[in-house]
Order: structure tokens, then C-alpha cells, then sequence
């Protein structure tokens, strides 16, 4: 096959006339298909790599070559890609969790070779029936293995996966001239040089990454309530249509609520986001997508969840509202924007809370040492366990469980293996490797000061991003704001919407909502079983903030350290209550959680409310055992059992509707459990509150 007919093809995949192939494409169709090479492709994002391997398998399907297996982190966000596949009349389907129905249609049709493409996540190699009934039948006449997002497979890579260090063990299984090709937009020398070491002799391609229509600047605000205002203020005066990054869930969800009551049509996302109009979550996402595609948002406000393959050509900005945590996580984020316009925007706004979140997610990243001993030592006594039952012995979270049969799973040979839902022990020894994850920490810890810096630089935005990336390009952009010597963006923010977005923070509660599935046998004593009975069950209640939050999240911890609630949570908490939330029916009387170690706290808090509230206050629960402290209960069997006869409800119980105050919210068991037992006795629904809760997310 010639560059002639390739470009043929492209014509066909494209739908474009006349179109030529890009710098690098047709030299890595060439090495692929006619000299059978591995190779590693480094190129911007948007450049196209996904037209190379479909093309590359249509020429070799039409070689006779069997199958292409493509491997990639997220299949959700392939679907526009697809599309260029069906032009050029590729098979292509995936096998995942949300198609299990067509598992076995699928796998007859590539046994008889009857489709051209396998897309699938890198999770499913850890699936022994998918390797039996599927991988190992196909092995030998794959005709291209592709491995998307190939940063992944590498431990300094922005981010690293443990299925991907399966990829590595697959190799080994396969000819040893099966073409391969691993495609990123953001790996650096370091990088490379560590896909090499696992897999090989690779060819590297790399082209230059510099964005010519970006448009960069870094904006510090430390507080939120000033984020919050200037999203307000500049995103309507961005061009298009963009993505707001943040780091969790919660700012999701609080970001496009504040940019919807101030006009402007956003919408969160994140990987289990849903619409009770919607079947599933996949489907969801997929709309918030199409809506973005399709110019009907303004603005998508985003977790890292969209990311890797979500292609908008048009896409006019990219602000973050917190640092990332990577330089090259973040040319990866900013690189969705402007790849078929001249001048798109790449805004980093930054905040004092930053360095608190990244600490949080660089200390949880790597599953403890005694927690992988513990989950060893329970498998070795028993012939077989699911998660659930581990959590039974262990009192650890399920993520913490899964996150260290994780690590232990990717492990040649590994220590563990799953069969269906039970985990075994093997007769691997495994001793964690400290020195590697401690190195990996140190590494992280780097690439945070590696942001700070380019928040800070006075040089070249574009310069500083290409230089960490060890792109060769050392000529500066001309356009960021340094460059420039003036903002790109202005930052001058108007006082009052500066005050709106503090009193928006300040009434940014929260729904809560109650357990209702029971841990099986953690309460002997209570007697609670599967799920609570409807009549046992709170009614949705309230979290005033997020613990040490910019809305009252601050003021409950500080408070919470003084061992005295303020006067101003009382009224807040009141006006919460008869201005935006008015639950019905309306509670005459309200009590609270009791404490040992700060027994006047919460009710000294409770009797203050009540008067402010004009109802009654009755401590009708009192505490009749020591427990351990309930945050640190980690999974619902220890958080269940911890509460089991530690509470009991004394007194003339009224009929009527309650509010049940405490000060601090995580799991939600001890609410749970009061509610219920507050029922058992005679009292009307149960509206609980809390101050602020600490859950991360």
C-alpha cells in the first residue's frame, strides 16, 4: 500500500474530498502495516491518531490480516471516533459492562472472523472468562494490537493505571511480529523511555506539541467565592462553547448550579453522574456530551472523568477551577481546546484548598502496606472471599479493599486471582515494593511544585508546558499573557458578584439522604436486617456545609475545635430551614445525637435551634455504651456494628414530625440508625440535619 491509496482512504474516512494526510500519519500507517513495526506515536492532541489505526486495519483486513484489538481507557468517549471506522466499513464493536447481553454474539462473530475491530477497556484483561473464551482463541491471528492513551501502561505517566501492566503480559502470549501501536498526546522522556523498558523495541514518533491557537494565562484567586465570580463574569465573554475543569464531584455540581442561577447553561460531569430521566449513568453522559458537541451548552463543569477521547474540534475554552496535579495532565486537559479554530482560550484559575485536595489524592493513591497484609492474611484462611464477606473480617472500605486487590492482581504472578466473584490466595509470595511507591509519591509531589511553578513563571506559558513535556520547540508562543505583558482574559471582577457568589456558598446545602440496605448480621442486638422498613426510614434531610469549606464549612470547623457552635450557625441553620428548605410536615419538636467525649456540644447547638425555631427540645436519646469512634469505621459491616446497642430512646415520644441535629456527617450510619430507633418508638418522620459532612468526593 502506497500513500495514494492510503490517502484514498482517508478521503473515505473523513468524508472530506481531497483531504492529505497531516505530518507523521502516513509514515505511522507505513511502519504499521508494511514493515510490521511497535511503535510509540507522541503527537498533539487532535492530530488524529485514531485515523491511523483504522486505517491501518482496512489495509490489513483487506491483507487478510485478522482482527484489530484496540485497547483504551475509556470506551464512552470513542463513539465520534467510531464514525470514521463505519465510513471505511470496518466492523467495530466493544465488548463492556453495559452490553453483557451481547457478550456471546460478539465473541461467535470473532471466532469466525466476521468483525475487523475490538474495542475494549484495559480492565477486561483482568477478566479470566473474556481471556479464556475470547483473547486466547484470537491471539495468533491478531492483525494490530492498539494500545490508546499509551502514557497509561508507564508509572510516571499523568495517569497511570494497574490494568494497563497487563498489556505487557498480553505481549508476551502474541507473535512476536505482531505490529503494535501505542498512541499519547502527553508523554515525556521519562515516560518513553519507561514504555520502552516494558515493551521493548519500539519506534518512537514524535511530533511537536505546541498549540498554535491557544491563548494561555493563569489567574490566582484564593478564595472561592472569587472563582466563582469571575466564571460568572468572563466565561459568557469566552467564544463557544468550552469545559470548566474541577478536581471533585461536589465543585461539579456546586460550579454549574452557581453558573445556572447566573444565566449561563451549564451542566456537571462526572463518571457516575445521572438524570432520573435517564436509564443509566453511560447514557447520560453520553447526552451531556452530544449537547456539548452540538453547541446546546454553553459549558460542560467536569471532572478529569471527560478527557481522554472526547474529540469537539471547535471547542473555544478550557478553564480549570482548581490547579491539576500535573503539567502533563494538564496540556492533555487544555489540548481538547481549539484543534480546528484559530484562537481558543486555556485558563488556569487557582485556590488555596488546591494543595489540600492533591495531598488527599497523592496519600490514597497507593493502597496501605497493612492493608494489603491484612486482605492477605484473611484469603490465606478461607477458600475464597467476595468483597463484601472480606469486609466482614477486615474493617476496611470496599475502595480500600478493591484498590489493593488491584495492585495485588497486576502483579506476574500475582498473589491473588478472582474466580467470578470470589478472591483466592495463590502460593505467590508478595512483599509490597515501599522503595517503588515512595518514589512514585516524591514523583508526584514534584509534579505539583512542576505546576506551581508554571503559575508562577513570568516567562512563556506555551515555552514552559512544551519544556516539561521535553518537546524540542524552544521558541515562545507570543500570545499567553506573559508573552503578551496583559492579560488574555481580564480579571477585574465587579464587588457584588464577588459578594452574590459568598452568599451563594453560604446556602449551597446539601441534600441528605439516609442508608437504607442493612449490613447483614451487624445488629444483633437491634435487630435490623436487609433493607429498613419504609415506616423506619428518615425523610431527606440537610447538610448545612462541606467541612472546611468556603461557605460555613469554616466556621463549623473552627467552631467544632472550640467546642462551642456560634450563634450565626444557629441562625443560619434556621434560615436554611424556613426560607429554602421547608420540610413538611412541619416538626414540632427536634432532639439530637448525644456524645461521651462532648456531651453539651450538639445539644447545647440543639437548644439554641429550638428556641430559635420556637419548638420543643427533647433529649430523648440517650447513649448507654462506649463504641469506637464512628469515622473510623471504614465499610458498612464495622460502621453497622459499631452502633448496635449503643443508643436507647427514653421518655414521652410525641407524634409528631422531628429534626434530628448532629454536628458531623460521614457514613451516615449513626442517623440512620437513629432515625430508625426514633420510629421504632412512636415518633412521626425523621428530618435529619448535619453541620457539615466530611465525606471526599
Amino acid at each position: 500500500m502506497q500513500q495514494v491509496e492510503a490517502e484514498q482512504l482517508l478521503c473515505k474516512a473523513t468524508g472530506l474530498p481531497g483531504a492529505t494526510f497531516r505530518q507523521g500519519q502516513w509514515e505511522a500507517i507505513d511502519r504499521v502495516v508494511n514493515q510490521r513495526h511497535k511503535m510509540l506515536v507522541v503527537e498533539r492532541t487532535g492530530w488524529g491518531k485514531s485515523i491511523v489505526y483504522f486505517i491501518s486495519t482496512r489495509i490489513l483486513r483487506d491483507r487478510g490480516r485478522g482482527p484489530t484489538l484496540v485497547i483504551s481507557p475509556l470506551l464512552a468517549l470513542m463513539r465520534n471516533q467510531l464514525d470514521a471506522a463505519q465510513r471505511l466499513g470496518i466492523r467495530a464493536t466493544t465488548i463492556n459492562s453495559t452490553n453483557t447481553t451481547e457478550w456471546n454474539d460478539i465473541t461467535q462473530q470473532l471466532l469466525l472472523d466476521q468483525i475487523d475491530l475490538l474495542l475494549i477497556s484495559p480492565e477486561r484483561l483482568s477478566n479470566e472468562k473474556f481471556n479464556t473464551d475470547v483473547l486466547m482463541p484470537i491471539s495468533n491471528r491478531i492483525g494490530l494490537l492498539v494500545i490508546d492513551e499509551a502514557h497509561c501502561i508507564s508509572d510516571w505517566g499523568h495517569d497511570f493505571r494497574p490494568d494497563y501492566r497487563r498489556i505487557v503480559n498480553i505481549l508476551k502470549r502474541m507473535p512476536s511480529n505482531l505490529p503494535v501501536l501505542g498512541t499519547t498526546a502527553t508523554a515525556n522522556n521519562r515516560v518513553v523511555n519507561d514504555i520502552k523498558t516494558q515493551i521493548g523495541d519500539i519506534h518512537i514518533q514524535r511530533g511537536p506539541l505546541k498549540r498554535k491557537s491557544l491563548h494561555l494565562q493563569t489567574i490566582r484567586l484564593n478564595d472561592q467565592s472569587e472563582r466563582l465570580a469571575w466564571l460568572a463574569e468572563y466565561i459568557p465573554r469566552l467564544p463557544g462553547t468550552g469545559i470548566i475543569y474541577t478536581l471533585t464531584k461536589r465543585d461539579t455540581l456546586q460550579v454549574a448550579k452557581w453558573l445556572d442561577q447566573n444565566g449561563i447553561d451549564a451542566k456537571p460531569y462526572f463518571s457516575d453522574v445521572n438524570d432520573e430521566s435517564f436509564d443509566n449513568s453511560n447514557t447520560y453522559r453520553e447526552h451531556l456530551e452530544e449537547l456539548l458537541l452540538s453547541n446546546k451548552l454553553k459549558a460542560l463543569v467536569a471532572t478529569t472523568a471527560l478527557g481522554m477521547g472526547y474529540d469537539k474540534p471547535d471547542l473555544g475554552f478550557v478553564v480549570h477551577y482548581q490547579a491539576p496535579g500535573s503539567i502533563v495532565g494538564y496540556y492533555q486537559q487544555i489540548g481538547r481546546a481549539g484543534r480546528a479554530i484559530d484562537k481558543a482560550y486555556g485558563i488556569l484559575l487557582s485556590g488555596r484548598e488546591d494543595e489540600d485536595i492533591h495531598a488527599y489524592f497523592r496519600d490514597t493513591a497507593f493502597p496501605d502496606e497493612n492493608h494489603v497484609n491484612q486482605i492477605l492474611a484473611v484469603l490465606e484462611k478461607h477458600d475464597g472471599l467476595s468483597v463484601q464477606r472480606i469486609q466482614e473480617h477486615i474493617n476496611l472500605s470496599h475502595g480500600q479493599i478493591e484498590k489493593a486487590l488491584k495492585l495485588l492482581s497486576v502483579e506476574n504472578p500475582a498473589p491473588v486471582i478472582k474466580d467470578r466473584s470470589q478472591w483466592k490466595r495463590t502460593a505467590v509470595p508478595f512483599t509490597i515494593d515501599r522503595e517503588r511507591i515512595n518514589h512514585l509519591t516524591r514523583q508526584k509531589v514534584l509534579e505539583w511544585k512542576e505546576v506551581q511553578d508554571y503559575i508562577a513563571t513570568k516567562g512563556c506559558l506555551m515555552q514552559y508546558l512544551l519544556n516539561i513535556l521535553n518537546d524540542p520547540a524552544t521558541d515562545r508562543c507570543g500570545q499567553c499573557s506573559n508573552c503578551l505583558g496583559h492579560p488574555v482574559i481580564h480579571t477585574a471582577i465587579h464587588s457584588q458578584l464577588v459578594k452574590d457568589a459568598a452568599l451563594f456558598l453560604k446556602r449551597s446545602e446539601m441534600p441528605l439522604n439516609l442508608n437504607i440496605q442493612v449490613a447483614k448480621d451487624a445488629f444483633p442486638v437491634y435487630g435490623f436486617s436487609g433493607n429498613l422498613p419504609q415506616d423506619l426510614r428518615a425523610e431527606e434531610g440537610r447538610i448545612l456545609s462541606r467541612w472546611g469549606d468556603a461557605g460555613w464549612g469554616n466556621v463549623v470547623e473552627q467552631n467544632k475545635h472550640a467546642n462551642h457552635f456560634s450563634d450565626e450557625l444557629v441562625d443560619a441553620v434556621a434560615l436554611m430551614i424556613r426560607e429554602r428548605w421547608q420540610p413538611q410536615p412541619r416538626p414540632s419538636w427536634i432532639t439530637c445525637v448525644p456524645s461521651f467525649n462532648h456531651p453539651d456540644l450538639v445539644p447545647d447547638f440543639t437548644k439554641r435551634l429550638a428556641q430559635r425555631l420556637q419548638i420543643e427540645y427533647k433529649p430523648v436519646i440517650s447513649k448507654i455504651s462506649q463504641n469506637q469512634q464512628q469515622k473510623s469505621m471504614q465499610n458498612r459491616f464495622y460502621q453497622c456494628h459499631n452502633l448496635d446497642g449503643v443508643f436507647n430512646i427514653t421518655g414521652n415520644i410525641p407524634e409528631n414530625s422531628v429534626f434530628l441535629i448532629d454536628d458531623i456527617v460521614d457514613s451516615k450510619w449513626t442517623l440512620t440508625v437513629l432515625s430508625a430507633l426514633l420510629r421504632q418508638n412512636g415518633s412521626g418522620p425523621v428530618f435529619p440535619i448535619a453541620l457539615a459532612s466530611t465525606s471526599k468526593g
